[in-house]
């Protein structure tokens, strides 16, 4: 039989953390989500999973590409997005 590692109760005070106000917490290793950031965030929970993706070798004018990656991180998915959007909207047409 394992040892258990954890206590049933709680050591927190809960009185004091009930007591405070928004004020009174400190968020400075938190900061606050802007909503550029936010609108990067991609959640996935409850949907169907991401098909898998192919690895290919595409040519790409050079400024093109060196604009996705002035983007930063996750250039190619974005690029990957508006590829998808594209093929969305052909799919959609009459």
């Amino acid at each position: 039989m394992s040892k258990r590692t954890s206590s049933r109760t709680s050591r927190t005070d809960w009185q004091r953390i009930d007591a405070l106000r928004d004020e009174d917490i400190d968020l400075a290793d938190h900061p606050e989500v802007s909503p550029e950031r936010f609108a990067q965030a991609v959640v996935r929970h409850g949907l169907k999973p991401v098909p898998n993706k192919q690895q290919v070798t595409l040519r790409i004018d050079a400024d093109v590409l060196e604009w996705f990656r002035s983007q930063g991180r996750g250039y190619q998915t974005r690029i990957n997005a508006l590829l998808r959007a594209y093929v969305d909207a052909q799919r959609s047409r009459p």
